[in-house]
């Protein structure tokens, strides 16, 4: 299925949430959701979504839509046991998570996949400075970071790190992972 975008022009869904996210079947956590690229995307397909974001502006024109939850919450104001991880102990279908890193969340954000569900992150790596911002080493991801998030809590169904030609030339390291035993469908 190809990127898509929304009515206003926004930035096209994520290759890598479109490759996976048609085996979503339930409801679904975009953490640091911006201007709700993937929540509209997700919405449209049906499902339930969750949306949290420090600044929820960009969803105004969809608040009140059925199926959307929209949480305002800054996610870096504390750790997760200091209470600023706002969704408790809320399990999801489908956790989302594209162009964002804090890396005190990371356990949080594997312990939201439900048994079942499935992780999908996508965001910078090292190396990332040769392309542009970010550049601070704290927002980019060292190889195998992600993989090290999830070991002994989720199965890994893939992996990616390196350069991408679009929609800019970055580095990025891509997860999806679900929680189960049981081997994974994948996509074509």
């Amino acid at each position: 299925m190809p990127p898509t975008s929304d009515a206003r022009d926004a930035p096209a869904v994520s290759p890598w949430v479109a490759r996976f996210a048609p085996r979503l079947a339930g409801p679904v956590l975009d953490l640091a959701c911006g201007s709700g690229r993937h929540v509209r995307w997700l919405l449209a397909r049906g499902l339930a979504v969750t949306a949290v974001d420090r600044d929820v502006s960009g969803l105004a024109d969809i608040a009140g839509a059925p199926r959307l939850e929209i949480v305002a919450a800054d996610l870096e104001a504390a750790a997760p046991a200091a209470g600023g991880w706002p969704l408790g102990d809320r399990r999801f279908a489908g956790v989302i998570v594209t162009n964002y890193l804090w890396r005190p969340l990371l356990p949080a954000i594997v312990g939201a996949v439900a048994e079942g569900g499935m992780l999908l992150y996508e965001t910078f790596g090292r190396g990332n400075a040769a392309y542009g911002r970010p550049a601070n080493p704290d927002f980019l991801l060292v190889p195998g970071e992600l993989l090290d998030a999830v070991r002994g809590d989720l199965q890994v169904v893939a992996y990616e790190h390196g350069v991408i030609d679009t929609p800019r030339p970055a580095v990025v390291q891509r997860l999806c992972a679900v929680r189960g035993t049981e081997p994974a469908t994948l996509p074509p």
